[in-house]
């Protein structure tokens, strides 16, 4: 059982509750409409054709759950890296300490992701910045680190310097899209395209795959970000849910639109080579080349400026996402406490540099977009899975906690909400998932170094007996995607990446679905106690009422 941990005063600034409602929805949103707008209508329509449609309303759907989910949570508990601590309180150090590193290596890696799609744009008229098959070229590595520069001085300013920042960019990236979709809507909309060769070729597989591998999970991830800057909130018991929630319902509405003006955008000689091998005007992008196609060269200069203006408003806001991650697994005790150091302004520097360097490693391995893309959607929502088994067991350790949103129901959304997330995860193929193991392996090495050094004063008792069940979670969901039958490019039935196909479509989905309930009631039932979950969650000066 924990011991309560007390928090000595520092003599550095703590972190400064200087972000309103407004600029807690645009950070969420900001994060939401980035390079996935560039992208993923086209994947999507590749992987599913027509009934790309579906794959977006079942993408959603399951973030919405999610997003409830979230919002409950993060009501209650605002508290910086949230997303990194809830399991915390629930499953304890141990538990706490595997989903805050999912937290952070999603937020690590997707600030490069959003780089990546900018320089795939400024490379159309000249190869100094990428080869032919988009990797970075040694001129293209230094923009590179000018873009992750970038971010980093903008994050020095200070957090309200970045929500005004932010705010701004985010008017002119919700703008460019909707814009894209009326002139695109109005001028060149053929609806024939609908159904072309039968509403979903690619069979149920095909819709399912697409969800997860063709970017539609990645370009709806980003709501949880108002959650991770809860604990710079001037008002997160009202502000909170609204943002989250909020900003899931414009980002998924934008997304179908964008969608279906795609689907109705393209020209007859695109489908030459079937769904599969959609080709267009211009290489650089969907929406760039069908304003070409259709001649509209003032909308293709357009989505070029905000090819940049996206992906780096995107960037700017999982840099600072990163940062507040590990200093909330620093103020946990899982990494060194030097992870808290902050300036007079309320950044926490080191982790700022620390999430900078490691950005810059990540485009070593992953030169491209659409290699690095399946595995953040991955990641993601493995983070995503600890808040529904957090929320499930809170409502019992912790039930007299005022909680500014409640979600009706909330003891049977979790469990929907945690399987939802494991589907997720499934369809997005063995290939990917055993890198990701490889990562989580890696993370356990790091964390135990920390611990082991005691590079850290509040290095917590590990809480093995809550977490029993964390290494047959992650084994389980890594045997059934073997045996399934997705790879991150398609079925297995077309494609080959490891998996052997062992178990048919509809049996996998309810397998990873009762393995799921057993996993959430296995974890439910060996949570904290209810005294030591209290010992974990009051140190951090989480409030108790309204």
């Amino acid at each position: 059982m924990p011991t309560p941990t007390t928090t000595e005063p520092s003599r550095k600034p703590g972190l400064r509750r200087d972000i309103g409602l407004i600029g807690l929805i645009w950070t969420s949103v900001g994060s939401i409409i980035g390079s996935g707008w560039l992208f993923g209508a086209l994947f999507a329509a590749q992987a599913a054709g027509t009934a790309a449609l579906v794959s977006w309303g079942i993408g959603a759907l399951a973030i919405t759950v999610l997003a409830f989910v979230h919002a409950e949570l993060g009501a209650m508990y605002p508290v910086a890296g949230g997303t990194a601590r809830f399991p915390h309180y629930a499953f304890g150090s141990a538990a706490g300490a595997s989903f805050g590193w999912f937290s952070w290596l999603q937020a690590v890696s997707t600030a490069p992701i959003e780089v990546m799609a900018s320089l795939n744009y400024l490379s159309v008229h000249s190869d100094w910045v990428q080869t032919e098959k988009n990797h970075l070229t040694p001129a293209g590595y230094a923009l590179a680190v000018a873009f992750m520069a970038f971010f980093v001085l903008v994050n020095f300013f200070g957090i309200r310097w970045l929500a005004h920042t932010n705010s701004a960019a985010t008017w002119w990236k919700i703008a460019v899209p909707v814009l894209t979709i009326a002139v695109l809507a109005a001028t060149t909309f053929h609806g024939d395209n609908f159904g072309h060769l039968g509403f979903s070729p690619f069979g149920v597989q095909g819709v399912l795959s697409a969800v997860s591998t063709s970017g539609i999970i990645f370009a709806l991830l980003g709501f949880e970000q108002a959650d991770q800057l809860a604990g710079e909130s001037r008002n997160p018991a009202r502000d909170i849910p609204y943002a989250v929630i909020g900003s899931i319902l414009i980002g998924a509405l934008l997304y179908l639109a964008l969608q279906v003006v795609f689907i109705g955008a393209l020209p007859a000689g695109s489908f030459a080579h079937g769904w599969a091998n959609l080709t267009f005007a211009d290489k650089a992008g969907p929406f760039a080349g069908l304003a070409l196609s259709a001649g509209l060269g003032w909308l293709a200069t357009l989505i070029y400026i905000d090819a940049v203006v996206s992906p780096t408003g995107t960037g700017l806001i999982y840099t600072t996402a990163a940062s507040r991650v590990s200093y909330g697994l620093s103020r946990n005790g899982y990494v060194p406490v030097v992870f808290e150091r902050t300036t007079a302004r309320g950044v926490p520097w080191f982790s700022l540099l620390f999430a900078f360097a490691v950005g810059l490693l990540i485009f070593l391995p992953f030169p491209t977009w659409q290699k690095l893309v399946g595995f953040v959607t991955s990641s993601s929502v493995l983070m995503y899975a600890g808040a529904p088994l957090a929320l499930g067991c809170l409502r019992k350790q912790d039930p007299d906690r005022h909680r500014p949103y409640r979600l009706p129901g909330g003891l049977f959304w979790s469990p929907v909400a945690f399987i939802v997330s494991n589907l997720i995860i499934y369809w997005v193929g063995w290939d990917t998932l055993w890198r990701l193991g490889l990562a989580i392996v890696l993370g356990y090495l790091l964390l135990g170094g920390s611990a082991l050094l005691r590079l850290n004063p509040r290095t917590p008792h590990l809480d093995w007996r809550s977490a029993q069940w964390l290494p047959v979670y992650l084994l389980g969901l890594g045997v059934i995607s073997w045996q399934g039958g997705y790879c991150s490019t398609g079925p297995v039935s077309t494609v080959s990446c490891g998996a052997t196909g062992a178990i048919p479509l509809w049996w996998d989905m309810a397998i990873i679905a009762v393995f799921s309930l057993l996993i959430y009631f296995w974890a439910r039932s060996v949570r904290l106690p209810d005294a030591a979950a209290q010992a974990y969650i009051d140190p951090v000066g989480v409030p108790d009422g309204p």
